[in-house]
């Protein structure tokens, strides 16, 4: 049992990886409706990859209660144990990629936020940001 999810965790963060450099690729060409299509599976992605990682310790608490005198790893067999550093690979390799993807979505984000600054001034008010009252660009001929 406790390889089964330990293959279906490898999958799902596969898959989330996969999703991820899309995201990327489409990010770097402005596509954004694609990212937010994917955004729903993305979500199903992670909640699966959340719940078998939940069984995976389950099951290693279960192995662990019964055989109380011996270790983790003289528990699982040689299969099990790639597993688990595979899993290990593939979450570091999520992380690099989400650092990737998310230095590009605040560079993204701080672009149109100047460029919404440029055409719509704003000026603080305590910790508010509302818009001037004078916004020079925004000027209506009848």
């Amino acid at each position: 049992m406790l390889s089964n999810h330990l293959k279906g965790a490898l999958e799902d963060l596969r898959d989330l990886i996969q999703i991820t450099k899309d995201d990327i690729a489409d990010i770097k060409q402005a596509k954004n409706d694609p990212q937010f299509d994917r955004l729903s599976l993305k979500e199903k992605k992670l909640k699966s990859f959340e719940d078998k990682k939940a069984m995976i310790d389950k099951e290693i608490s279960i192995l662990m209660s019964a055989n109380p005198d011996l270790d983790l790893p003289n528990l699982l067999n040689e299969e099990q144990h790639n597993a688990l550093a595979s899993l290990k690979d593939e979450l570091n390799n999520l992380r690099i990629i989400n650092k990737k993807y998310a230095r590009l979505v605040l560079t993204v984000s701080n672009l149109y936020n100047s460029f919404l600054e440029q055409l719509v001034p704003t000026e603080m008010q305590g910790y508010q940001k509302v818009a001037s009252k004078n916004p020079s660009i925004l000027e209506i001929r009848v």
